[in-house]
């Protein structure tokens, strides 16, 4: 039997942390999906790679499609053991009505800039506990893999790409949650319907079918259906699901009756609830106006799916990333959840127990964005015990 791994966590390089964290904030990786012509993450990518490279790591990039790169570093440990993945997204959202969106400007204790919180703060703390394990020597089990990924603002190209290309035991999601465990999130689901009517002068009304009057009564079904979901028995850590109208848009001119309307719809997700399910309430909303209105005729398209998260708190990557965050902060993290859809959800689908576990900041989407630099330091002093300890606790789980 091997003797156990050492739980004590090596000791993190802050002015490298530091660094890192403003050049990737200097960095612009606008994600071009969002901002068409935007930079993308090649130029972030390249950054990542050479400080992966100086850290004794074998460095791969994936391209899964032209110009959005991901970038994966790999470090073998002392012994034989799992693979644990740390990951993180380089791509951010736009810099509309940002001063100095890319300054990195180190201040009372904060970065300042796009994506300096969402997520670049968890990016540097990755390679800040992959810093950390490469100067002791490597002391952990099993390899390190550092994932810096492209597209999770927008359809997770990045992390969806990787699943196939690397067997991981464990995995680390580095968004935001203050050093607390995030163990679920919800998902969502994006809808159009299409109300189709019959083009006619104003004033034949005899002639017409308005499909805009027909989307009409789908919202207010919709509405119904919103103000019921509020009233479910909550999950216990992201609450109810929900539901809202985004976007619509029907018609051509103020004398014409509309021959199509187009509604955009999302609804989040909670752990539990299955996707089959909630296409047939709205399928059921379709189906009640067309047995009331022979001329209600509408279509439903789901265009984009992505699965609500959960971990259980017993998980061994839970139990590893916890005794860390009380090593390094000196109590117990709380368990939550959070209401964004982070990659996690793909992880752990793919059958990959994974946690979410980030520093603090504010302003993500918004004009002044910022990372509290002493949790950056905190949180990579974290990633790298949980690597440490991720092995004891998964034999210690099959046992």
């Amino acid at each position: 039997m091997m003797p156990p791994m050492p739980t004590s966590t090596p000791a993190i390089d802050e002015g490298y942390t530091l660094r890192v964290l403003q050049d990737l904030v200097r960095i612009d990786s606008v994600n071009p999906r969002l901002v068409p012509g935007a930079a993308g993450e090649a130029a972030i990518a390249d950054y990542v790679a050479v400080r992966l490279s100086e850290l004794g790591m074998t460095v791969a990039r994936h391209e899964p499609e032209a110009g959005r790169v991901s970038v994966v570093g790999r470090l073998k440990g002392c012994r034989p053991g799992p693979t644990v993945m740390l990951n993180a997204h380089a791509d951010t959202v736009a810099v509309d009505e940002m001063e100095a969106p890319f300054s990195g400007e180190f201040r009372d204790g904060r970065v300042y800039g796009r994506g300096a919180f969402d997520m670049k703060g968890g990016l540097a703390a990755m390679l800040g506990g992959a810093k950390a394990l490469s100067d002791a020597g490597c002391p952990h089990a099993g390899e390190l893999l550092v994932a810096a990924v492209a597209d999770e603002e927008y359809a997770s190209l990045g992390t969806a790409d990787l699943l196939g290309r690397y067997a991981v035991d464990a995995a680390i999601v580095t968004e935001p949650t203050a050093l607390d465990l995030c163990l679920a999130h919800k998902g969502f689901i994006w809808f159009e319907i299409t109300t189709r009517g019959r083009a006619a002068h104003g004033s034949r009304f005899d002639l017409g079918i308005d499909a805009n009057m027909h989307m009409g009564r789908v919202l207010a079904d919709l509405d119904v259906l919103e103000q019921g979901l509020r009233v479910r028995a909550p999950h216990p850590l992201v609450g109810p699901p929900s539901l809202h109208a985004s976007m619509i848009a029907g018609g051509t001119g103020l004398s014409t009756y509309s021959a199509s309307c187009v509604l955009r719809v999302e609804r989040r997700t909670v752990p539990g609830e299955r996707t089959e399910r909630v296409i047939e309430d709205l399928e059921d909303i379709l189906h009640r106006q067309a047995g009331r209105d022979a001329s209600f005729d509408a279509g439903l398209t789901v265009t984009l799916v992505r699965e609500p998260f959960e971990v259980p708190a017993g998980a061994a990557i839970v139990r590893a990333a916890a005794a860390a965050v009380r090593e390094v902060r000196g109590f117990e993290p709380a368990c939550i959840g959070q209401t964004p859809w982070m990659d996690s959800a793909l992880l752990a689908a793919a059958g990959i127990e994974t946690l979410v576990l980030g520093g603090s900041g504010a302003g993500a989407h918004s004009r002044e964005e910022w990372a509290d630099v002493r949790s950056v330091m905190d949180l990579a002093q974290c990633l790298a015990g949980a690597v440490i300890r991720y092995p004891d606790e998964r034999d210690a789980e099959d046992a």
